[in-house]
């Protein structure tokens, strides 16, 4: 049987009203939608992200579940979810891995590739 599979896809943004450039705390909202793209239902179970911001300091966030849900998607059913992170910089990158098990016991990773978080007036 071909092995589960989700796919993931993230829209960010700023957040300037949660943002202090004199306190260096610049927020970002970030909306996962995350797609069974397997043949057998999969649940998300945890999830791992580090969060870079522009001078290389790293944060790392492990956990169960995200936003307090574990969904168990079909073929086919989408998930979507928004959380925020802060970080000192106006640009930084985020990127991650969910932690999944399939109905029928295979645990299983799903990457979430490096996205970027900016300021936008940080690029002019």
């Amino acid at each position: 049987m071909t092995p589960a599979q989700f796919t993931c896809t993230v829209v960010t943004q700023y957040l300037p009203e949660q943002s202090s450039a004199s306190e260096g705390r610049y927020a970002f909202a970030y909306t996962i939608t995350i797609r069974n793209t397997g043949p057998v239902s999969a649940q998300l179970v945890g999830r791992h992200w580090r969060i870079t911001d522009g001078h290389d300091h790293t944060q790392e966030v492990r956990g169960l579940a995200v936003v307090g849900h574990q969904p168990l998607l079909k073929p086919g059913e989408t998930f979507e979810y928004s959380s925020w992170a802060q970080i000192a910089t106006p640009q930084g990158r985020m990127a991650g891995t969910f932690f999944c098990i399939s109905e029928d016991a295979h645990w299983f990773e799903t990457p979430v590739g490096p996205f970027d978080l900016v300021q936008a007036r940080a690029l002019h």
